[in-house]
């Protein structure tokens, strides 16, 4: 059963992406985005799953270089 988890740029707030992950990712854990460019997660979020639902959300929170050089 595969992970999915919401990509999320950690200095803008801003949900990057979706992705899929063989299993739980954690912190730490390096893989390359759409545009081709390699990220290393720097935090794991799990929450609740809403009321009558089984899918749990999962954000993975990334600085890409391309923001960390412009800011």
């Amino acid at each position: 059963m595969s992970i999915r988890a919401s990509i999320i740029n950690a200095a803008t707030g801003e949900q990057i992406q979706k992705f899929s992950f063989g299993r739980m990712p954690f912190a730490g854990t390096a893989f390359h985005l759409e545009s081709g460019e390699r990220v290393t997660a720097q935090r794991v979020e799990v929450g609740k799953p809403a009321p009558g639902k089984f899918v749990t959300p999962v954000n993975v929170w990334v600085t890409p270089k391309a923001d960390a050089a412009a800011g």
